[in-house]
């Protein structure tokens, strides 16, 4: 991705499946990974639960990271990742692995503020911020892109991700191409050494940390910004236009592995 592109982000959820699943009446199907498809899985389960009251699905969500885990291990029947598998990993199994999009949504970045003020964000802001150079609410940089926002001389208490996340992936992968310090000092990954913050697991536990904490900040899928009643921030792009609401050009992907 280059760094023309916003920071919120087109996610989709790829089903990793890993086993044939055979008719059978009162069928479980067991399934586990990325937290970011778990609203939009839960309301497709449920609905097909009306349609076929003998097929239930038990769907855990642990993170990516613990998808690929669990259908490597056979203990699933499908896994869930915001990215594909690795060759190397794909090589690790002990059958065939077939990824299938599922489904794409919005990364954003959600925050903690008295009154909750809609904000403005730029890349440079963004990076400063998840690197620690930015602390204060009040920074310059931040009072620059919102001059009529009441922004407290408050602590900056960053959020991330503390589990294995294609999330975080495609988070960190944004940051290392808008960022040459991200980059060289961070870097991407599904997990990373994060240079500030505390951590929460899943999408849940971001949002229910940013959610709880004043002063907060972190990035969540944009479903559990808008179930928990949260602000997100428009992020300026590099033709200096802000990008919001549900406009979004940055492409992630979720697999279920069957």
């Amino acid at each position: 991705m280059n760094a023309m592109k916003p920071l919120r982000s087109l996610i989709t959820t790829t089903l990793l499946m890993g086993a044939a699943i055979g008719a059978d009446a009162q069928m479980l199907i067991n399934g586990a990974g990325a937290t970011f498809p778990y609203p939009i899985y839960s309301k497709w389960f449920d609905e097909y639960a009306k349609v076929d009251p003998s097929v239930r699905f038990n769907y855990q969500s642990i993170g990516s990271g613990g998808g690929q885990k669990q259908i490597l291990a056979q203990t699933v029947d499908f896994g869930a990742s915001d990215g594909p598998m690795s060759d190397e990993n794909i090589a690790k199994a002990p059958g065939k692995i077939l990824h299938l999009p599922t489904v794409a949504g919005a990364d954003v970045v959600t925050y903690n503020l008295p009154g909750n003020p809609k904000l403005k964000m730029d890349s440079a802001t963004i990076a400063n911020i998840f690197l620690g150079k930015i602390t204060k609410w009040n920074d310059p940089a931040i009072k620059a892109l919102n001059p009529d926002a009441k922004l407290p001389d408050q602590d900056m208490v960053v959020v991330h991700r503390s589990d294995g996340s294609g999330t975080t992936y495609i988070w960190t992968d944004y940051l290392s191409a808008i960022s040459d310090e991200w980059r060289e000092k961070v870097g991407k990954g599904t997990s990373v050494n994060w240079p500030v913050g505390l951590g929460g697991k899943g999408n849940e536990g971001v949002a229910g940390q940013v959610k709880e904490t004043p002063g907060a900040i972190g990035y969540v899928e944009l479903i559990y910004a808008v179930q928990n009643k949260m602000p997100y921030a428009d992020v300026k792009n590099k033709a200096g236009n802000d990008i919001t609401d549900r406009k979004s050009t940055r492409l992630n992907s979720s697999h279920a592995n069957i």
